[in-house]
């Protein structure tokens, strides 16, 4: 059973956080045709295209992604959904119908939150072991753009130690109390 739900959670954690980088990539005006953005575009054009054609042309014309970030809340709403199915089926729940209905949001916001701190956690470890390691990686401009935002605050905290910009790992340390509150 703990096999069924890790996989479920894996491929769920993937089509979110596909979707979610996505929008970010589009608020950030990062061209898709970089990597990670094939790849996000593969994995979430068939359901990003038609959500977008449903929502209002108001929405679509707003510099954020209505499209992408709806197509994330459905397949958060989805694993809410499935997860709950799957539970019932191991494990028959003693619930009434309204507590059973409102566990998948409540799980679909939960799996949202999670993605985005971990998927935020991932690309800041990225960057900074590319940053390290392989300063002139390609992909390291693509990283800093999207990571850059999120750093801004806490550098204008956090200072340069002997060169070394902490702000990454302060930034990762609070990310991981963020997953343990949500937790």
């Amino acid at each position: 059973m703990h096999v069924v739900f890790f996989l479920l959670d894996t491929f769920f954690f993937f089509l979110v956080g596909a979707a979610l980088l996505r929008a970010w990539m589009n608020y950030q005006r990062i061209h898709m045709s970089a990597q990670p953005g094939r790849l996000v575009i593969a994995v979430t054009e068939w359901l990003v295209a038609p959500v977008r054609r449903i929502l209002p042309r108001s929405l679509l014309q707003s510099r954020i992604d209505w499209g992408s970030l709806m197509t994330a809340l459905l397949f958060a709403l989805a694993y809410g959904g499935l997860w709950l199915i799957l539970v019932s089926t191991f494990k028959p729940v003693e619930a009434s119908s309204a507590a059973l209905l409102l566990a998948i949001p409540t799980l679909a916001i939960k799996l949202l939150l999670r993605t985005l701190l971990q998927g935020l956690m991932m690309m800041l470890l990225a960057y900074a072991v590319l940053s390290w390691v392989q300063p002139q990686s390609p992909i390291l401009g693509t990283l800093d753009r999207l990571c850059a935002p999120v750093l801004r605050p806490v550098r204008k905290i956090v200072p340069t130690l002997g060169g070394v910009d902490l702000s990454v790992l302060v930034m990762i340390i609070l990310l991981q109390v963020g997953l343990i509150l949500l937790g």
